[in-house]
């Protein structure tokens, strides 16, 4: 199994640091967003997009349309971190970015699919991506398409009943083309996930459900590249336990449930972006 070069692997620490930059400032400038879980899910989203998925930044115009990937983030509050990928891969201008969360922009606080281009369904209602991604990947086998859907989940959603149906569903239909992301922060918007309502075991639950199951540093470019290849190959669902840092490259965010979602004031604003810069 080949695995990321030397070169790849600097191109996409580059690219993630200007991702985590476009976080911030979007969040600082529509004044309102979620900053730690978009943080977290920098690394995740750069390495599947530049190097993972088959995409189309032309969107339906492009001839290949109909065997991209199928990209779900469940997790909707993290549309940012989404919205800074899709337009680094050119489905639309990084000017737009500037208009997050603003009347009459196309970049709603939650990823919308009659605004931007890229966006395959819309997420919010957290719960419910696992069950859509359950439909999209039953269509496509119904249509013989080879495509892989990618379903991104925070872990404090897993707390949810929906979920659990859609992981049974998946195993039962055994949608060997459905690879699930679990966002392992450990925090959500009221504090530790396990205070709240524990989730552990998380990876002995969904291989009770039948599930292939990686666990890895959801941070490390080269462990996520290598755990996407590794779940091409499985004959059933595979999950990945990402284990990350709330407000990842961000000091004061890192590992603080207070910035679940909220914007950074001025100040704050400059201490990241000096943070980021480095």
């Amino acid at each position: 199994m080949q695995s990321l070069t030397e070169n790849e692997t600097r191109e996409l620490k580059a690219l993630c640091k200007e991702m985590r930059k476009d976080i911030v400032t979007m969040i600082h400038g529509a004044k309102s967003g979620h900053p730690g879980g978009n943080l977290s899910a920098v690394e995740i989203l750069a390495v599947l997009y530049k190097k993972c998925m088959k995409i189309c930044p032309d969107w339906d115009k492009s001839p290949d349309f109909e065997k991209r990937d199928r990209f779900i983030l469940s997790k909707g509050h993290a549309s940012a971190a989404l919205y800074s990928i899709l337009a680094r891969c050119g489905y639309f201008s990084t000017d737009e970015l500037s208009g997050f969360r603003k009347l009459g922009s196309n970049l709603q606080g939650h990823p919308s699919c009659r605004h931007a281009k890229g966006v395959e369904v819309s997420t919010g209602s957290l719960g419910q991506g696992l069950s859509m991604a359950c439909g999209v990947a039953l269509g496509l086998r119904l249509d013989k398409n080879p495509a892989t859907v990618y379903v991104y989940l925070g872990d404090g959603e897993m707390q949810e009943g929906s979920v659990w149906e859609a992981v049974m569903n998946a195993s039962h239909h055994n949608l060997n083309n459905i690879i699930a992301f679990i966002d392992r922060n450990r925090l959500q918007i009221d504090g530790c996930t396990e205070n709240i309502k524990a989730i552990e075991p998380l990876q002995d639950k969904f291989e009770a459900f039948g599930w292939n199951v990686i666990e890895i540093d959801g941070h490390d470019l080269e462990e996520i590249y290598d755990a996407v290849q590794s779940a091409k190959t499985m004959d059933r669902p595979t999950a990945i336990i990402a284990n990350t840092t709330k407000g990842k490259g961000v000091s004061y965010m890192e590992n603080n449930a207070g910035w679940h979602g909220k914007a950074p004031n001025d100040a704050e604003y400059e201490t990241a972006m000096t943070e980021l810069s480095k």
